[in-house]
């Protein structure tokens, strides 16, 4: 809004007879003009970036609450995951041993 204000302000000094009689006022005031135009389109520009930002994280979000069955089935891959990785190092560890009937029982639970 602070940026459309000064827009709005910069083209009614333009607008202004004074701008007529004085060509070195003239010329001030379109670089401000122009300088004003510039800002309003960057800020623009801001916003609306942010906009879509914002939408994409809701977005997001969204679908995180709409499928939480999916989160539970990661965490269970996850944790499925580390479990196997134990048991790995143990039958490697069985394997390494002397093949003694405590450790070949061991090994092939």
């Amino acid at each position: 809004a602070m940026s459309k204000s000064a827009v709005k302000i910069s083209s009614d000094l333009l607008s202004n007879p004074l701008c007529e009689q004085e060509p070195s006022f003239l010329e001030m005031v379109t670089a401000f003009d122009t300088a004003m135009k510039r800002m309003d389109s960057f800020n623009q520009e801001k916003v609306n970036r942010g906009l879509a930002e914002e939408g994409e994280t809701r977005v997001c979000l969204g679908f995180s609450s709409v499928f939480p069955s999916l989160n539970m089935a990661v965490k269970r891959r996850e944790q499925t995951l580390q479990d196997y990785k134990r048991l790995q190092s143990k039958v490697e560890k069985y394997e390494e041993k002397e093949r003694t009937g405590p450790v070949l029982a061991k090994l092939h639970q």
